[in-house]
């Protein structure tokens, strides 16, 4: 017996049978249909069609009952199978999308990546599918020297939505790390308009120990490059702490010194922006004979001076190099400021003239000019230099 509320599944012998009007079910014209229909409990006759024949013409019809259980597990397949094409599509994209990123690292290309948040540790960059990551600290400097009152959460919320310019530094399909910079993408569009004894206005970002790290500023108004003034470079005056002179977000100038462009590096110096105060030296405290402010005494064969400490070992075994025929002290100063406390060895810029050759030693404030008779060029000397420091203790 059929229920009146199960849904039914009628098929019949042949598509060109047709049901009569009597029939209780309904005309079909496929040879299975799923169709829900209720059927009463009563016994029905045979169905019969009327012919000239008055001959019954019975015709048999199938009925079968399903729970549509069937139905709902080919559906399933069905979308498993779509599901797994589609899955197989995305890992083919991201795939190739892993491998543009290596192309881009091979390269050295610049990408346009779209920002599409930030964490604690840096900002998320869409590549294609993939989700790559741009730590703060490779950031360009521009961003925080724009809004120095803003820490980089701020600046990173107001970046989110927004292009920005980078390189692929990493691209580790295995280990799903895609890291770019944007210190390396600026770097390759602004480096090419820096030059060795160019000055920029800049502004100091982090201070350590060993130097402040110095933010160039370019025509267009933004900070694109940053280089390194060592402490050696931050003053002529003896610097024991490089936070005693420089403080992060100060405005000050700085001159290009060194370019290392394999290694992306610039190195400035801020002393070198003022008159080098041996010079001074030299031109006031110990002038040449004859000018005004000479003091005689100073410049007199017969006054004894007592070398720096060291100086007299080094003199010796200067006398023993080829090429070098006489090592004397002719003269001493005081400098206004204290350079280092150790002996400093300076060589002249001025090639040797007439077999002499002027070699400056200085510690403290004080300094002593050294005289060589030689044969040797400026480059023999600071050869010959170099031989003597390794021997001397």
């Amino acid at each position: 017996m059929l229920s009146a509320t199960s849904p039914a599944v009628v098929s019949f012998l042949s598509q060109n049978e047709v049901f009569s009007s009597s029939s209780p079910f309904p005309i079909l014209t496929t040879n299975s249909v799923k169709y829900p229909f209720s059927i009463s409990s009563k016994t029905h006759s045979p169905l019969s069609l009327s012919s000239s024949s008055q001959r019954p013409l019975f015709c048999t019809v199938k009925v079968s009952v399903s729970d549509g259980t069937e139905t709902i597990k080919d559906e399933e397949k069905e979308d498993s199978a779509l599901n797994s094409i589609e899955e197989d599509i995305r890992k083919a994209r991201r795939s190739d999308d892993w491998k543009a990123a290596r192309a881009y690292k091979e390269k050295g290309s610049i990408y346009e990546g779209r920002i599409e948040g930030f964490n604690g540790g840096g900002l998320l960059v869409r590549f294609y599918t993939v989700l790559g990551f741009l730590p703060y600290p490779l950031l360009s400097p521009s961003h925080a020297c724009k809004e120095p009152g803003k820490s980089m959460q701020e600046i990173a919320k107001d970046l989110v939505g927004s292009l920005i310019s980078v390189k692929v530094i990493q691209a580790s399909e295995e280990d799903r790390k895609l890291i770019f910079s944007e210190k390396e993408a600026v770097w390759s569009k602004y480096s090419g308009k820096i030059k060795v004894g160019q000055i920029f206005d800049a502004k100091v970002g982090s201070v350590e120990d060993y130097g402040a790290f110095v933010h160039l500023l370019f025509p267009d108004g933004y900070y694109h490059i940053t280089g390194l003034v060592h402490v050696t470079e931050v003053s002529w005056d003896l610097v024991q702490d490089v936070r005693d002179i420089l403080n992060e977000g100060e405005k000050i100038r700085a001159k290009v010194i060194q370019i290392d462009r394999e290694r992306l590096r610039v190195t400035l110096s801020i002393k070198q922006l003022e008159d080098d105060p041996l010079l001074e030296t030299l031109d006031k405290v110990i002038p040449q004979e004859g000018q005004l402010g000479f003091d005689s005494s100073m410049a007199s064969d017969n006054v004894n001076i007592e070398p720096l400490p060291g100086l007299a070992n080094i003199c010796e075994e200067l006398l023993k190099e080829d090429g070098i025929n006489d090592v004397k002290i002719s003269r001493q100063g005081f400098e206004k400021r204290v350079v280092s406390p150790d002996l400093q060895l300076w060589l002249s810029n001025a090639p040797a003239v007439d077999n002499q050759f002027t070699l400056l030693a200085r510690a403290g404030r004080q300094v002593q000019e050294v005289h060589l008779t030689t044969t040797l060029d400026q480059e023999g000397i600071k050869k010959a230099l170099n031989r003597v420091l390794e021997r001397v203790p």
